[in-house]
């Protein structure tokens, strides 16, 4: 059976150069440890001497570290005096537990579809709250719905949903950075049905689960567009509708936003005073084009619970309406404009062919005339040719003899 540890005060762990002892009793000790943001870890020195790192320790010692601290957790731990070293936070706590466990505080009944959950969770050591500057960094928190297999749910058959998780860092829900509450960031924009919470926190030292039954109830409001027979002539409408069995209709009204086209937006405040459903008139949509409802219903329910609700958002289209037919007077136009222009097509067409023809036989003509040129030159060329040669070959017979004409023809013979 684990022992209830000492926790040192600041001004004694500071006297000490951050010296603990530890009695023979206890069975089991954790060390939360805080250091200067971005530090080293700390290391431990035993009462004999011998130390241990982060990264190198016994195997039945778990240590996680994180930019902000150290999280040890060591099991039959020598009796004596510790010691540890590194920069710890001047001012700090070094806590020693021998109980770790976590608070979860339970889901309201009843609870909707995309409401705000605003729930707090905290660490207890020794069943008390744990307090301590960049414990979120040290811890990881995380939330599933666990469907319960109902088949006259909406949810049957959904398995396991990751919805969220808790933190202590002063944003979304969570008042102040590291107070020790960790306030949950969930989405309920699930299915409606019997659910079991499932709720870890966990590192590397321990690991603590909490799970709680509940009914996720479907959305007790809802905004529905109504177009309207002529839309170029009535104006478009919006019914928000609230459940009177579920809420307090006296102390119940709708924030919605509508946006349209060219940066259209509209806003409106309704409250119901009573009545389950309304009817608003969006007199400024005159643009043709797609539009989008957005809305939040903020509401106390029959058990005095005040809630807020995310509504669903819708979507709707101011489509331009199709022309009238026309006339007959305006059909027998177009027909003779139509007519018109096929003429006038056609006789652009004889004439391209008329041009293209003549451009045609000009080419065509070019041709030829350039072909009989470069003919008779070619022969003309060929007949110089043959003469040439000609007169060649007759030097190449010899030279021609005189003859003397006064001779008498005997002589000749």
């Amino acid at each position: 059976m684990a022992v209830q540890a000492d926790t040192v005060p600041a001004a004694q762990a500071s006297e000490l150069k951050n010296r603990f002892r530890i009695d023979h009793m206890v069975d089991e000790v954790t060390l939360v440890i805080q250091r200067e943001f971005g530090s080293a870890p700390v290391v431990i020195i035993q009462p004999d001497g011998s130390k241990w790192y982060s990264s190198r320790h016994p195997q039945e010692v778990k240590w996680t570290d994180s930019e902000t601290g150290d999280f040890i957790n060591i099991k039959k731990p020598t009796p004596g005096p510790w010691q540890l070293t590194g920069k710890i936070v001047k001012g700090s706590k070094i806590l020693l537990l021998s109980k770790l466990a976590i608070d979860v505080e339970s889901i309201p009944q009843p609870v909707y579809q995309g409401e705000r959950l605003k729930l707090r969770a905290s660490m207890l050591g020794d069943d008390l709250k744990l307090r301590l500057p960049g414990l979120s960094y040290m811890m990881q928190w995380s939330a599933k719905f666990s469907s319960r297999q109902n088949k006259e749910d909406e949810n049957f058959a959904a398995g396991t949903i990751s919805v969220g998780s808790y933190q202590d860092n002063g944003t979304a829900l969570d008042e102040r950075p590291d107070d020790g509450e960790f306030t949950s960031n969930f989405n309920l924009e699930q299915p409606w049905g019997h659910y079991t919470l499932i709720v870890q926190a966990q590192n590397e030292v321990f690991r603590r689960e909490y799970q709680e039954e509940f009914f996720l109830s479907p959305m007790p409001a809802d905004i529905e567009v109504i177009e309207p027979e002529k839309p170029t002539e009535q104006p478009w409408q919006i019914s928000i509708v609230a459940d009177a069995n579920e809420l307090k209709l006296d102390q119940s009204f709708f924030e919605l936003t509508v946006i349209g086209p060219a940066g259209f937006q509209a806003n409106f405040s309704e409250k119901l005073n009573g009545v389950a459903k309304k009817a608003l008139t969006l007199t400024d949509v005159t643009e043709y084009g797609s539009y989008r409802i957005k809305g939040e219903l903020f509401a106390t329910t029959k058990t005095g619970r005040e809630i807020v609700i995310t509504l669903p958002e819708r979507f709707f289209n101011y489509v331009e309406p199709p022309a009238p037919p026309p006339s007959a007077e305006e059909m027998a136009e177009r027909a003779a404009a139509a007519a018109r222009v096929q003429e006038e097509e056609a006789k652009s067409s004889v004439l391209t062919l008329i041009i293209v023809g003549n451009v045609v036989l000009i080419l065509l003509a070019a041709v030829i005339l350039l072909f009989l040129r470069k003919r008779q030159s070619l022969k003309l060329a060929l007949a110089a040719a043959a003469k040439e040669a000609e007169s060649k070959a007759e030097s190449k017979d010899g030279e021609v003899r005189d003859i003397d004409l006064t001779m008498p023809d005997e002589e000749l013979r």
